[in-house]
């Protein structure tokens, strides 16, 4: 791609010779035989990797495909910094590797949301309960009769903060709680699907914190991060590691109306504001639990391995099977998503995938995940008994780079066919 072409479609330079910014795990990647696939069909599905990563919308990539819960590729492409679009060669450039830690985004909520089901199962709440059962103080202007699990599947009534409010309160939690309660629902009866980008983190992470007396990070450390094995799996960056985190940077075509709109109205920003915000170190320090969990593909690809698994990793038991059914049970019909404006299938937490075709790709309905900032797909499909998770550090929002995004989700779907239903994960457990 050339310097004029980089500039007009806002790309990072791509180098022709991938194997210098190219890593593999061989030590985790069985051999694809041992899962019933060929060498072929693993090496296409990182070649429909590698065209997305030459799109130049993503500066760096990680990669990590769990079949029939091994490892078939762990993988990353590119540079965790210095490669932006308005990076010059001089920058110093810093490669992406399996073990950089990357912000989820929106992808935090499945693992939130799943916090929340664990406290279910303990018998410390109801998700049917009111909100303001455990916070009185979420009840003014309305929002009495709002339930933890309207929060959960997107049908809250609060999907965005309130117009004019500045970006930086996303890290002061007392301010944005204040905000929350102050706001006044658009409805209460969780009739409609409008998407919550930022503000039901808020929610889950008040009445876990009344209800434990604990903070929902020690909650995540103690109930899955370290019984999985994470490093990283935190919401946010301790401070004297935030050189470790990968940058984000904003590529593709600047968006314009209605997806400038859209993504205003959600994020409350236009992209350019978003990248700085999520670059700013108070963000990537800050405790954000629908928007800034941080760690790897793989650390991703394990929580939802797990859930495959019937919550059970190693061995050792992070939750019931009936939590894991609880969590990725459809919730209402499939509905135009009021925020997005796109159709959508959700469970109390997860984006659900669906028939002919879902987010998650072709024949796809007992498929659960989420999407991260639009470009994070991290996802799990019971039929066809696979765990997936691709993270990058590009932003675009509209763009050349949809049609090799498709095809990566694609290609997995074709080479990973649907199983017998004996054979599914979820129903063996």
């Amino acid at each position: 791609m050339n310097r004029i072409t980089r500039r007009a479609l806002n790309s990072a330079a791509i180098p022709r010779d991938l194997a210098p910014v190219t890593s593999i795990d061989n030590a985790s990647e069985v051999r694809p035989q041992t899962v019933g696939l060929s060498p072929d069909a693993v090496d296409d599905i990182w070649r429909s990797a590698e065209r997305l990563y030459r799109t130049g919308t993503h500066p760096g990539m990680q990669l990590s495909v769990r079949h029939k819960g091994e490892i078939i590729l762990q993988r990353s492409l590119g540079h965790a910094a210095g490669n932006g679009p308005r990076d010059s060669r001089h920058t110093p450039k810093t490669v992406m590797t399996n073990d950089t830690p990357i912000c989820y985004f929106s992808a935090s909520k499945a693992v939130t949301a799943l916090l929340i089901h664990i406290l279910a199962e303990q018998g410390r709440i109801n998700l049917l309960d009111p909100v303001s059962h455990y916070c009185p103080e979420f009840a003014r202007n309305g929002k009495r009769t709002i339930t933890i699990h309207q929060i959960l599947s997107h049908r809250g009534g609060i999907p965005a903060i309130p117009k004019n409010t500045p970006l930086d309160v996303l890290w002061d939690t007392d301010a944005i709680w204040r905000i929350l309660c102050d706001a006044r629902p658009v409805e209460v009866d969780g009739a409609k699907v409008a998407y919550h980008a930022i503000t039901g983190g808020y929610v889950l992470q008040q009445v876990l914190e009344r209800v434990t007396g604990d903070s929902i990070e020690n909650f995540l450390d103690r109930h899955i991060r370290q019984p999985m094995g994470m490093r990283w799996f935190t919401y946010g960056i301790q401070r004297d590691k935030l050189d470790a985190l990968a940058c984000n940077y904003a590529t593709g075509p600047a968006p314009v109306f209605p997806v400038s709109w859209i993504l205003r109205r959600a994020l409350g920003g236009d992209i350019e504001t978003i990248e700085t915000v999520v670059n700013d170190p108070r963000f990537q320090e800050a405790v954000i639990p629908a928007g800034n969990l941080c760690g790897t593909a793989d650390e991703m690809g394990r929580f939802f391995q797990m859930m495959l698994n019937g919550g059970v990793w190693n061995g050792q038991r992070i939750c019931t099977t009936e939590t894991v059914r609880r969590a990725i049970q459809q919730f209402g019909s499939l509905q135009i998503d009021r925020t997005m404006m796109i159709p959508m299938r959700f469970s109390a937490g997860l984006m659900l995938g669906g028939d002919p075709v879902g987010i998650w790709g072709p024949h796809s309905r007992e498929a659960f995940g989420h999407v991260g900032l639009i470009n994070k797909f991290c996802w799990a499909d019971a039929s066809r008994d696979i765990s997936v998770s691709l993270l990058n550090t590009g932003l675009p929002i509209v763009g050349h780079h949809l049609p090799a995004l498709g095809k990566f989700v694609w290609t997995i779907c074709r080479h990973c066919p649907k199983l017998p239903r004996t054979e599914w994960p979820l129903v063996a457990a």
